[in-house]
């Protein structure tokens, strides 16, 4: 399969830049192809079909192919602290952030500050010479702002984004937090790769996880759960540490045990009981 594709799909590319099966199955599993019902006339040309539900499906190897570009402009600044990504959307806070600390660049997750490009006076004012964007439609003032001031954007796009002002879009899912990750972790890592910090024939030592979004109150139950098994587990032991040393102490070594008090089954109290229901 990779073969047939790397054929076709990827013939503008070197070799040495073609996926590998492994990616393509990563990308396959998290999810990087599943569009939405809605499409854009702008990403007409990277959808690649529509599904009897729907929902349309986007071209893999041309996501893969725009990942690419998208490393190969981001090396191509020479500082890379002037190489800005940007996150709205709470799946993709994580991986911005990741992706800033691996590369080296700078990261806003969160609500973006109308202005930080543009208005001088404010604290948050930057002025980067490239934009990493999740979402065009959720990032939207930011996209705007970039074009005001002729700062090139790579956007996340799919299949019902607009492509108003985005200089490089990458037709993925960007509504997903395992799609959103994995695209923020290939493009480092091929960031890495070509700055040759990263061997292309060794795996890199950072794993997907990391990118991906962690929820607040799930990590509060798998922690609650794992503390009840281990109590659990603990708590047979102890019942049986304490019960050892009674043993050995010799409190049923032949001693005489006391018989029941039998007043309560009395043959006096069953007569008197019976009389009283008469």
């Amino acid at each position: 399969l990779i073969a047939t594709m790397s054929s076709s799909a990827f013939a503008s590319l070197p070799t040495v830049l073609h996926p590998k099966e492994e990616d393509i199955q990563m990308m396959l599993s998290a999810g990087v192809h599943t569009g939405t019902r809605n499409s854009d006339k702008m990403m007409e040309e990277y959808i690649w079909r529509r599904r009897k539900d729907g929902l349309h499906v986007l071209n893999i190897g041309k996501t893969w192919e725009k990942i690419m570009l998208a490393a190969r402009v981001i090396v191509a600044i020479e500082n890379p602290e002037d190489v800005v990504a940007i996150s709205a959307r709470p799946w993709g806070m994580r991986a911005v952030l990741k992706f800033a600390h691996y590369t080296g660049s700078q990261s806003i997750a969160g609500r973006f500050t109308p202005g930080t490009f543009t208005n001088q006076i404010t604290k948050q004012f930057r002025e980067p010479r490239l934009l990493i964007v999740t979402d065009p439609r959720t990032d939207s003032q930011a996209v705007r702002e970039a074009s005001y001031v002729n700062i090139p954007v790579i956007a996340f796009c799919d299949s019902d984004s607009p492509l108003q002002h985005v200089d490089v879009a990458i037709p993925a899912n960007n509504k997903g937090k395992h799609s959103i990750g994995l695209i923020y972790w290939l493009l480092a890592r091929e960031v890495l790769r070509l700055r040759g910090t990263v061997s292309r024939t060794s795996d890199w030592d950072v794993p997907v996880d990391l990118f991906f979004h962690r929820d607040i109150e799930e990590l509060k139950k798998t922690e609650e759960e794992q503390a009840t098994k281990a109590e659990e587990a603990a708590a047979p032991a102890a019942v049986y540490d304490e019960a050892i040393p009674d043993a050995d102490a010799g409190a049923f070594a032949g001693e005489p045990v006391a018989a029941p008090e039998a007043a309560q089954w009395s043959t006096d109290g069953a007569e008197a009981a019976a009389a009283e229901q008469w």
